[in-house]
């Protein structure tokens, strides 16, 4: 007879990584189609077809299961870039992004996610704390590397990188809604890295 210490936990001790991919998945679907505000623990479990304790065990509401998903994509695809020159992390770091404004999820996710927040202080402070801090970490270090190759100067601002490196992009792919036109990405982060250089020479 199996020992007591052998055998496999039960219950909320056992968290099957595909059941909480299935979860997570069916979430993303969720809200690009119905959105945030008609998003519904049963609808979910329905999607992805387990029982909502499945979830409960995981998450004790929706929000909670958005952010984490929003986490997700944040960093979908976008590893902390390191090719050997500012110019050129900047360049991956604004592509990665791009491709994930781009994605016809997230076209459909993120403005949603900014009309709820407009109108929810708890979404937008949790919202802005998962995207933000996500891309911040990866910005951070592509800071970090420039300074110790002297290209920027010890005291450059994380955040006004940031914002000079993503900022038109959240701008034209998600405010306004237009097309970047052909080497867009190329000219940005030329500007990006030139006005973050000119502080090293002020």
């Amino acid at each position: 007879m199996e020992s007591k210490s052998r055998r496999r936990p039960a219950g909320a001790a056992v968290l099957r990584e595909g059941v909480t991919d299935a979860i997570r998945a069916a979430v993303v679907d969720e809200l690009a189609a119905v959105g945030y505000g008609r998003m519904s623990i049963e609808n979910i479990a329905r999607r992805a077809g387990v029982g909502k304790a499945a979830i409960y065990r995981r998450w004790p509401s929706k929000l909670p299961i958005v952010l984490d998903v929003v986490s997700a994509l944040a960093l979908y695809g976008m590893p902390a870039p390191d090719t050997g020159t500012l110019l050129g992390d900047v360049r991956q770091l604004i592509g990665a992004t791009a491709r994930l404004l781009e994605h016809p999820l997230a076209a459909q996710i993120v403005p949603d996610l900014l009309a709820e927040a407009a109108r929810n202080p708890e979404i937008a402070q949790a919202a802005h704390a998962a995207m933000r801090h996500t891309q911040r970490a990866v910005a951070a270090v592509v800071v970090g590397h420039a300074i110790e190759r002297g290209e920027l100067a010890g005291d450059t601002d994380v955040d006004l990188a940031l914002d000079l490196a993503i900022g038109p992009l959240y701008w034209r792919l998600v405010m306004i809604r237009t097309e970047r036109p052909a080497g867009y990405l190329d000219a940005l982060a030329a500007a990006t890295t030139a006005a973050l250089s000119a502080a090293r020479l002020s």
